[in-house]
This record gives C-alpha cells, structure tokens and sequence, in this order.
C-alpha cells in the first residue's frame, strides 16, 4: 500500500515525505526488528516513546513513519503521518485490513492453556488450511494488531490468542479480530490482583462470547463451572469438550513422563489415537478444544489426530529433556494457582520405577494481590499431599515452603543448583514452574544445563 491510501484509512493527511512510497515490508513497532520497506508505529510507554526511534526506523528502511510528531527533513523514498496517538492507529489500520479478510477465525482466550491451546489448534488447521497464527505471546492490545495486520491474502484461516489482566480489554481485541469461533480454555484466578473476583473474570472473558455471531461456534471444557454463565451471553451454538464426555472427547488416556496417549473420539465421526507430545490432563484438555476447532472447520478426524500428535508446543511449557538419567519438565513459562496445580497433577501421576522420587522446584506466582499468601501456602499443601518433594524457588516462595511442611527454600540459584546435583538421583522426575517474573529458569539452568 501507499503512505497516501494508509493515510487514509487513518484519516489524517501524509506529514512529510513522499505520499506514493510503497509500504510492502510489513508493520512493526520494534526497529531492532524491523524488515526494510515496512510501517514503523512509534508506540508510547512507560518508559520510552516511540519518536526518538522513529529515525532510527528511516535509517533501517522503513517505508513509512506514523508517530505524535514529527521536525526536520525526511528522505524521497519515505513517508511521515502524525497522529495523536499511535496505538490507536495501529488498532484502526489492523480493524480495517481484517475486513479485507474473508477467512474464519478462531479466537482464543482464558486464565491457562491460551498459548498451548493456540498452538494444538494452529497444528491442527495447518493439515488443511495456511494459517496466520499468533507468535509467541503477541496477545494484547498491540500484539493483536500486529498479528492480524502480519496476515496475508494467501492465508485461508486463522487461530488468535487474546490476553488480559483488566478489564475492558478483551472486547477491542475482538472488534479488530471479528471471530467466527471461540475457545475459552478456563476462568480462575490468574490477573485476580486486579479484577478482584473469579465473576469479574468470567465477565472479562465472556466478551469472546458476546462477540461471536449468531452462526458462530463457543467451545469450552466440559468441567468449566461457568457453562450456564457462558451460554446466556452468546448467541453462538456452545459445544463443550472433555476427558471421557462432551461430543468431542478423550478417552482410554495413558499418562507416561514425556507424553500423553488417548483415543480422540468426536461423536459421529470417528475415532483416532492420538499421541500428544506433553504430559498432563490439562493438555488433553486444550488439545479437545483445538480437535473441535478443527472438526468444525472440516478437518478429518484423522488428520486432527495427527496435527495434535506432531504439535509444537511454544516453549517453557512442559517440555522434557534429560539430564545425567534425571528427567527434568520445563514449565517455567508461566504460574498462576490452577495451573500450578494442575503441574502439580502432572507430576503425580507420571511414572517411576524403583522407588525414584517426583520433585518439584516452585516460585511465587503473580498479580494476586491480597490472595497470594493463601495460594502459595495451599500450591505447597496440595503438592506435599500428591507425595511430591517439594522445593521452594526465589524471593516470595516462602508461603510454598511452609504448606509443603518446612520445605527446602533458595532465594539462590546456585545454592539451589549445588543442593539438586546433589541429592537428585538418576530415575527421578523434577518439574520446574513460577510466574514470569520469578525467573525459576535460572534455578534449572543451573542445576541441569539442557547443553
């Protein structure tokens, strides 16, 4: 596209520059990034403004600059638009190439599972469809965006994440994105810090269910407590899956430590055996969600089972590897307390032989606000009473360590490294997990180098 026909999208006029310079590289907003020929947003934050790059942009070969202001010179071959604020356009550019879009897609939300469940569905379509997926974790007000406008016309589909942690933002998300299909993995309490209740949660996310259109589809876990809840607030058709019920379901599952075996069965259609390549009920979970996805929009059930059993999963999420004989479970990603627990499953019911021992490394977890000590002290209980060993991780893993009993705890990596060489044994399983910001992939690193 032209500087000049963007600008117009936008509403405002071009600024400085050349209005016929062809933008043909993309949008980003990153000039560590940024491809030659592109559209460079400079986005505001707390501690940076996005102005100072905008020339740095020019230098790497954007095509066209949007910022809040603009002085000086600007070279033939690029563009300038002012805006009052460039998030907004950003947003606006992105509602309007999704309207030039005529593809389905399945937008993704919930407290866990969101980026797992994204990445089962995206396996699963891609046995039929090209599909524009969200990368990594691009799931907010900018990341939506970016991914819809990174979505070509060669794409015939499309699977995107939409995160949150107040209210009010999961409804933009789906203004831009227009889904036909939704998944809501589950509501707990993860962002309970600031929307204060698990109501107030299923309020946020069931504004995916608002969303969707009369002919569109809702799929949730047949387990989830906000079924009725959920179903009053869409005008879709809401079809729930699960571990041996549900029209889409799992069953005849065996657990072993790297993966997950199960006959996938959607009622009417078939059967086919799936070998998923992670541990854990709760996967099982997201990939049904991904199985009805991909069942609604017309893929065999063959074909479903094989883009499940040859997924790639985004890392720090349950990956295996082996140390020396020591299994170890990568979950570092993330923590909130459901999914804490359900690691917490994981790991109890994988297999051992010869008295070897399941142990787990934990951090705190965040944006609990006043419920945090309760939760840290009840993820110890519960871990000590699936007969785990129970290691404490990091500043504020205090409360794990007194509900597991006293457990070991290391605000050090290293400390926590010299006492795992040591007293983890060949045969054992040890899963790490914590919050983002409480890093427990230091204490892996440390103790088990993957090279």
């Amino acid at each position: 596209m032209t500087a000049q026909q963007i600008a117009e999208i936008l509403g405002v006029p071009v600024a400085a520059g050349n209005p016929g310079v062809l933008a043909h590289g993309g949008v980003s907003t990153d000039t560590r990034t940024l491809p030659a020929s592109a559209v460079f947003f400079a986005l505001r934050g707390e501690n940076f403004d996005g102005d100072s790059f905008a020339r740095a942009a020019i230098e790497k070969g954007a095509a066209l600059v949007v910022v809040h202001n603009w002085n000086g010179d600007v070279p033939a071959n690029v563009a300038v638009i002012v805006v009052s604020d460039t998030l907004l356009a950003l947003q606006k550019l992105a509602h309007w190439w999704r309207k030039q879009l005529d593809i389905p897609v399945v937008a993704i939300t919930g407290s866990n599972g969101k980026t797992s469940t994204k990445d089962f569905t995206t396996a699963v379509l891609a046995r039929k469809y090209h599909v524009s997926s969200t990368r990594g974790n691009l799931n907010n007000h900018i990341g939506v965006p970016l991914t819809v406008l990174a979505t070509t016309p060669e794409h015939n589909a499309a699977v995107w994440e939409m995160g949150m942690n107040h209210s009010g933002e999961i409804a933009p998300l789906c203004e831009i994105a227009r889904p036909k299909y939704g998944i809501i993995t589950n509501i707990g309490t993860a962002h309970i810090e600031f929307l204060g209740s698990r109501d107030a949660i299923a309020e946020e996310k069931g504004m995916l269910a608002r969303a969707l259109p009369q002919d569109g589809i809702l799929f949730l876990p047949a387990t989830c407590e906000y079924h009725e809840y959920l179903r009053k607030r869409t005008k879709a058709h809401l079809i729930p899956v699960g571990n041996g019920r549900g029209l889409v379901r799992a069953e005849n599952l065996r657990f072993e430590v790297a993966q997950t075996v199960f006959n996938l069965v959607i009622e009417g259609e078939g059967t086919a055996e799936v070998t998923l390549p992670v541990p854990g009920k709760h996967m099982v979970t997201n990939a049904l969600l991904a199985a009805g996805a991909g069942w609604k929009l017309g893929v065999p059930v063959a074909e479903i089972a094989a883009g499940l059993s040859s997924a790639s999963l985004t890392g720090g999420r349950l990956k295996t590897y082996h140390y020396k004989g020591i299994t170890v479970i990568d979950d570092t990603y993330n923590a909130n307390p459901e999914s804490m627990a359900a690691a917490i499953d994981t790991l109890a019911e994988m297999p051992v032989l010869n008295g070897a021992r399941r142990i787990i490394v934990m951090g705190r977890m965040g944006e609990l606000g006043v419920h945090a000590p309760a939760a840290h002290l009840r993820a110890g209980e519960l871990a000590a009473q699936r007969n785990l060993k129970v290691i404490a991780a990091g500043e504020g893993a205090e409360g794990i360590a007194s509900g597991a009993g006293d457990a070991p705890h290391f605000t050090d990596p290293a400390e926590a490294a010299a006492w795992l060489t040591r007293e983890v044994k060949p045969g054992d399983v040890v899963l790490f997990k914590g919050s983002r910001a409480a890093a427990v992939e230091k204490f892996m690193n440390a103790a088990f180098p993957k090279n």
